[in-house]
């Protein structure tokens, strides 16, 4: 398969493709949509299953390599275009849409999806069909938000893992999100940021955590507070969803 250079990491990542593949492998069936095709990867595993496949690429240099790679399969039609622009003229059985990333903030996938849900039939399914959103109280000392790069040390985490949002990309969702979460200090020490982890449902019974080129969890710094075990701390939390990491804002006040 030819494949552009920064797609590489994508499909290095064997846990991440492995998900995939079960997924679709389990839930094509015939009209499906391919949002955000890429270089066709998961088209050219839905095909062989499908009636049809509608794969959907904007980025015109990744499209190029979308359709030398599509072009054996007949039931398969490349549209360069917008998902959020298009018409479809029947409804998907099934629609892929991987424009996943942690906490749906800085990929388009909530977007895309509430423009295109519409043309789902009502016993379709979505893969993947949600996510789970948690965090996690830490201290930090980068300024800005960062993606993880190897394990954050465990003297650094002050709560454990707390599930703050559950989504189901099947129903609308709401694009501006404004949270206020209670969290239960468990370890002596200097609260400085957040970790925001997503978990991603391929399907309701295939859960998928974080892999290399899926999720890495997101680092957030905050406003700083020096706590004792057994105390708790609101987080305040807001962003957009596909808005990007510039909407983002984070704060954290104790719980008197």
């Amino acid at each position: 398969m030819k494949i552009p250079y920064y797609h590489q990491n994508l499909l290095s990542d064997t846990q991440r493709l492995t998900a995939f593949y079960e997924a679709i492998k389990e839930k094509s069936r015939g009209i499906i949509y391919d949002l955000g095709t890429g270089s066709g990867v998961f088209s050219s595993w839905a095909a062989p299953l499908a009636s049809f496949v509608y794969a959907v690429e904007k980025d015109h240099r990744t499209a190029k390599f979308a359709q030398k790679n599509l072009k054996s399969f007949e039931n398969v039609f490349l549209q360069i275009n917008d998902a959020k622009n298009i018409n479809f003229n029947e409804k998907a059985d099934l629609i892929i849409c991987e424009m996943v990333d942690t906490a749906l903030i800085d990929e388009e996938q909530v977007p895309v999806l509430n423009a295109v849900r519409k043309y789902l039939k009502n016993s379709g399914d979505i893969i993947p069909c949600g996510v789970f959103n948690g965090l996690e109280a830490v201290h930090l000392k980068n300024s800005h938000p960062i993606y993880q790069e190897g394990n954050i040390s465990p003297k650094e985490l002050r709560s454990k893992l707390f599930i703050y949002d559950k989504i189901d990309f099947k129903k609308y969702i709401k694009e501006k999100v404004e949270y206020k979460i209670n969290v239960p200090i468990n370890k002596d020490g200097i609260v400085s940021g957040i970790r925001i982890t997503t978990f991603t449902l391929l399907t309701p019974q295939l859960i998928c955590g974080t892999t290399p080129m899926l999720n890495p969890p997101l680092l957030i710094p905050t406003n700083q507070l020096n706590m004792k075990k057994d105390e708790n701390i609101f987080v305040n939390l807001k962003y957009t969803m596909g808005g990007g990491l510039n909407t983002l804002k984070a704060s954290v006040e104790r719980i008197s």
